[in-house]
C-alpha cells in the first residue's frame, strides 16, 4: 500500500509526458493521426494527444534567412556577374510544408535555393550590367520575389518575404576590360563637357566684348555730345562777354596770356617788343581791370 502513491505519481508523470504537449507562440505545428495530417492549425497553448495514435511535428514559425552561394549569371551583354544573394521566408501553410519537406527546414532551403538561382538567372539574362546594378535593381528583386513566392506557396507551403542581392562583382578576367571601357567612356564624356564649356565660354566672351564695344561707343558719343554742348555754351558766353565790352575782354585775355607765359622765372620768350603781345604793357591808355 505504501508503494501505491508512488505508482500513481509515476503514472501521472507518464501520462503528462506522453499525452500533453505545448505549442509556443513562435512555433507552427501539425497533428498527425496514424501518420496523416489531421490538424494543421494548432493554436499556441497546452493540448492533449493520444500516445501511439497522435504525433506532433513542430516547426519554427519565425522568419528564416537563406544565404545563397555566390553564383555566376550571364547578362544580356554576355557578361558574367558574380552574385551573392539571400532570401527571407517563413512557414505559411503547415500542412503543405510538412507534406513537401516532411518538416525538414534544410530540405526547404535546398528547394528554395534551386528556385532562387533559376529566377535570378532568368532576370539577369534579360538585363544589361547597368540595369542590374543600378537602373532596374529594385524591379528585378521585386519580380524574383513575386515569382518565387508563387512557387513557394503552392509547392512548399512557405511565404517568401523578400529576396535581396548582397553583392555583385565582375569576374577577374572581365573587370579589367570593363574598367578600361568605363574609363574611356568617362574620358569621352569629360572631353565633351570641356568642349561644351569652351563653346559657352567663347560665346560669353564674345558677348562681353560686344557689350564693351557698345558701351565704349555710347560713352564716347555722349562725351562728344557733352563736350560739344560745353564748347557751344562756352563760345556763347565768350561771345556775350565780348559783345558787352570788347576792349575789356581783350585786356583780360591778354593778362591771362601774360600770367601763363611769364609765370616762371625760368621762362624765356623771344618776341618783338612791337608785337601785339606787349600791346597793353606799352600802352598806358589800357583800361584798368
Amino acid at each position: 500500500m505504501k508503494m501505491l502513491p508512488l505508482f500513481l505519481l509515476a503514472a501521472l508523470v507518464f501520462v503528462g509526458a506522453n499525452c500533453l504537449y505545448v505549442i509556443r507562440e513562435i512555433d507552427k505545428a501539425v497533428l498527425l493521426t496514424f501518420g496523416e495530417v489531421t490538424n494543421s492549425d494548432i493554436a499556441p497553448g497546452l493540448h492533449f494527444k493520444i500516445p501511439g495514435v497522435h504525433t506532433v511535428r513542430r516547426f519554427d514559425g519565425r522568419i528564416q534567412t537563406l544565404d545563397t552561394n555566390t553564383e555566376s549569371y550571364l547578362t544580356a551583354e554576355k557578361n558574367y556577374l558574380e552574385v551573392d544573394a539571400f532570401a527571407k521566408w517563413r512557414v505559411a501553410d503547415t500542412a503543405r510544408f510538412y507534406t513537401a519537406t516532411t518538416g525538414d527546414e534544410s530540405r526547404a532551403n535546398s528547394l528554395l535555393l534551386t528556385r532562387i538561382n533559376s529566377e535570378l538567372r532568368n532576370q539577369f539574362g534579360t538585363r544589361t550590367v547597368h540595369e542590374v546594378v543600378a537602373g532596374e535593381r529594385d524591379l528585378l528583386m521585386t519580380r524574383v520575389t513575386d515569382n518565387l513566392n508563387r512557387y513557394a506557396l503552392s509547392e512548399l507551403g512557405v511565404a517568401v518575404v523578400d529576396v535581396r542581392v548582397k553583392r555583385i562583382d565582375l569576374p577577374d578576367n572581365v573587370s579589367d576590360s570593363v574598367f578600361a571601357r568605363m574609363n574611356t567612356e568617362r574620358q569621352e564624356e569629360a572631353q565633351e563637357l570641356r568642349s561644351t564649356g569652351l563653346e559657352v565660354a567663347e560665346g560669353i566672351r564674345a558677348d562681353a566684348d560686344r557689350q564693351q564695344t557698345i558701351i565704349q561707343a555710347e560713352a564716347y558719343r555722349d562725351a562728344e555730345r557733352i563736350r560739344g554742348e560745353g564748347d557751344a555754351e562756352a563760345t556763347s558766353i565768350y561771345a556775350n562777354a565780348f559783345s558787352k565790352d570788347a576792349e575789356f575782354y581783350e585786356f583780360t585775355r591778354s593778362l591771362n596770356a601774360y600770367r601763363q607765359g611769364l609765370g616762371s622765372e625760368s621762362d624765356v620768350l623771344l618776341l618783338s617788343p612791337d608785337g601785339d603781345f606787349f600791346k597793353y604793357l606799352k600802352n598806358s591808355d589800357a583800361p584798368t581791370p
